[in-house]
């Protein structure tokens, strides 16, 4: 019985660093994203945010799901991304911190209109979800994201 008990003192420190990392991690939106379609409610891509040097957070899309075409390029932009593939194609651009759980400042593209949206996310339901808005002057879209 004093062995056991010893058993379960060493181990309790373990388990509550599982816990707490695995709750680190759904705090922030680093990590690969199901986009969720709010019309169809269908899944288009997946996109993968990383943070850089400076803090900021990018996304790339790392797969797009039943493309209207193969290989598609982003024909419609006008940026540096005009015509270039849109799978590997950065979308989301210089994200920063806007409290717990919270970026904005940044950038976010729809490369399917070629259209560069000012952008915030939210992390929401403990993490497993992250709300995107994209806004041109007053109206705003969002569209909410699953962690994979």
């Amino acid at each position: 019985m004093h062995k056991t008990f010893k058993t379960l003192l060493l181990a309790l420190p373990l388990a509550m660093a599982g816990i707490t990392a695995a709750q680190a991690d759904n705090a922030s939106a680093e990590g690969r994203w199901r986009q969720i379609d709010p019309d169809t409610h269908r899944a288009k891509s997946i996109v993968e945010i990383n943070r850089t040097g400076n803090g900021t957070l990018h996304g790339r899309i790392i797969e797009l799901l039943n493309p209207s075409r193969p290989n598609p390029t982003c024909d419609k932009c006008s940026d540096d991304r005009k015509g270039k593939p849109i799978t590997g194609m950065e979308i989301i651009r210089g994200m920063r911190t806007d409290g717990a759980n919270k970026w904005s400042g940044g950038t976010i593209l729809k490369p399917d209109e070629g259209k560069v949206y000012k952008s915030k996310m939210e992390l929401i339901e403990g993490g497993a979800k992250l709300q995107v808005s994209g806004c041109i002057a007053f109206i705003c879209k969002s569209q909410v994201w699953e962690r994979i």
